[in-house]
């Protein structure tokens, strides 16, 4: 079985959920504030099946990347899919759950990740 580092684990992550067009693309540096993952990732989605293609697309790329998918909770609700991948633990939510549970304030006391290097540049 082949091992990814978090970092690249985490480009693989966000350039998955950017290319089936995932909305407000978070990622949270646990490191310092928990022990569960050394990042969190977040997004959202406009539909129930554009979240579960969002989990499709992340558990694809990360086996391609040799990381492995140790764990999917949620995916038939698609409201709330989250993914453990060991190291990063990945949180896909329809718009009106994402509002409603706000992980990103939750766990405030993260440092934010510049995703600019980590997203696709849009050519209008």
């Amino acid at each position: 079985m082949t091992t990814i580092n978090s970092k690249d684990l985490l480009q693989t992550v966000v350039s998955a959920i950017d290319s089936k067009h995932g909305d407000r693309i978070t990622a949270l540096d646990m490191q310092k504030v928990s022990l569960l993952a050394d990042y969190f990732v977040i997004a959202s989605a406009g539909s129930s099946r554009q979240v579960q293609a969002i989990v499709r697309e992340v558990k694809e790329e990360v086996q391609k990347a040799g990381g492995q998918v140790l764990n999917i909770e949620g995916y038939d609700r698609a409201e709330w899919v989250s993914l453990d991948l060991g190291d990063i633990i990945v949180h896909v939510f329809d718009e009106e759950s994402r509002d409603f549970y706000h992980l990103d304030r939750l766990w405030f006391d993260a440092e934010n990740v510049d995703l600019t290097n980590y997203l696709a540049e849009e050519v209008y």
